[in-house]
């Protein structure tokens, strides 16, 4: 179970990578106005549309795939029932003596300072 978690974990690492990478690529909806006045772009490799459907359509793929994975991570994580927790190996000592703790001004018979005015 732990590898293929880890491997999820990794493959969430690099969805967000290259999801992150393909939504800064992408160019907005005022830098195509030039290819209205032969700005060249039918020449592409894309097409005359450029690059702008593909690389929305894979974006959308690669943000389905970090949705599932991440769905999927959530409902592993919740049914774990190992607990790796350093604090459930610490070894947990309670004294029931009361007579140990010394609290200065409570367990004495001497009066508080006076703090003067």
């Amino acid at each position: 179970m732990s590898l293929l978690l880890t491997g999820l974990l990794v493959l969430q690492v690099v969805l967000a990578v290259l999801l992150v990478g393909l939504v800064l690529i992408q160019q907005g909806k005022g830098a195509t106005a030039g290819a209205g006045f032969g700005g060249g772009a039918s020449g592409t490799v894309f097409g005359s549309r450029g690059s702008g459907s593909f690389i929305t359509r894979m974006t959308a793929i690669i943000a389905t795939f970090f949705l599932l994975n991440s769905l999927f991570l959530a409902y592993l994580y919740a049914n774990n029932s190992q607990s790796d927790s350093l604090l459930d190996k610490v070894p947990t000592e309670v004294s029931s003596d009361s007579d140990d703790v010394v609290i200065p001004g409570l367990n004495s018979t001497e009066d508080a300072p006076i703090i003067p005015e």
